[in-house]
């Protein structure tokens, strides 16, 4: 890449343009007028509001580093310098990559009227990582280990529902449905809704938190009423698992792994997992199935069954 050109722009400005200085504060007017209109034209399209965080970040990134160029000059050269440059100098991984490129590109689309051909600048291979999950005898030493009501309970949707932490901080008191004995999950990842079994064990644990608490809207509230902050739920998890003696590190979303790992584990179709856990597709949720082959070493021969 040494000596690359992108219209005009060398790679060794590049470099000397993303060590600089800031040329644009994400306060200063320009930048709030830019990054308003790309928000509300996310928002027309439905854009989850995380999704719409993190390209308005991506964005910022993306207009300091070109501002002091006019952005109808940029082209796909100039942008896979930008990103050669991140990905060699900066280290990023493949993951924000990926989040970077699609709110170039959706930025340009949206704002500038230009469709990029970037599909060439993402990253071919994903890492293909095994998800870490919890012995079922580790999820039950933090249940039983936790004495707040208020956080077994959230430790249980986590755990018994699948819950991903932004789904346990909307779930409202009206989407507990004893009666048919399911939980709503609305707006979630993608903007679905999904309902999901809900858990005799768990549904008497949140009438003796209900009693307790008293929530008035959501099911999990602030001291002051309101959504239970992320913060709060992220620590009690890492509590939790300490007090069971538990080493490694375990985060909510441990606990959703775990809940789809012991369904596989159990014989649960992996039809129902996928539709339990809201993955689009079944590729998704084929990488619990890991679990069959963690086992293999307990498999006998048919032959030694006769």
């Amino acid at each position: 890449m040494v000596g690359f050109v992108c219209n005009g722009l060398d790679i060794r400005v590049l470099r000397l343009m993303f060590g600089a200085k800031k040329f644009i504060s994400r306060n200063s007017p320009a930048m709030k007028t830019k990054l308003t209109q790309f928000r509300e034209l996310l928002k027309v399209q439905r854009y989850a509001w995380r999704t719409i965080k993190s390209y308005s970040n991506c964005v910022v990134k993306f207009l300091n580093a070109f501002s002091a160029y006019r952005l109808e000059t940029v082209t796909e050269r100039s942008i896979a310098t930008y990103i050669h440059h991140l990905v060699e100098k900066k280290g990023i991984s493949a993951s924000y990559q990926r989040q970077m490129l699609g709110a170039i590109g959706k930025y340009f689309e949206l704002c500038e009227g230009r469709k990029l051909d970037l599909k060439h600048l993402y990253p071919k291979r994903q890492a293909s990582r095994l998800p870490k999950y919890l012995t079922k005898d580790e999820v039950r030493r933090m249940l039983d280990r936790t004495g707040n009501i208020k956080h077994r309970c959230i430790l249980m949707l986590l755990y018994g529902a699948g819950f991903r932490l932004s789904e346990v901080l909307n779930v409202k008191i009206a989407d507990v449905d004893s009666a048919s004995m399911r939980l709503l999950v609305r707006g979630s990842k993608g903007n679905k809704d999904r309902s999901v079994v809900l858990s005799e064990t768990l549904l008497l644990e949140l009438r003796k938190y209900f009693l307790q608490y008293q929530p008035k809207e959501y099911l999990f509230e602030g001291t002051n009423g309101g959504k239970y902050s992320a913060r709060s739920v992220q620590a009690i998890v890492k509590q939790a698992a300490k007090r069971a003696g538990i080493s490694k590190t375990v985060t909510p979303h441990i606990l959703r792994h775990s809940f789809a790992t012991h369904l596989i584990e159990s014989g649960m179709d992996i039809r129902y997992v996928q539709e339990m856990l809201g993955h689009n597709s079944i590729k998704t949720t084929q990488i619990y199935t890991h679990i069959t082959d963690a086992a293999k070493g307990n498999l006998r021969s048919p032959l030694d069954m006769l």
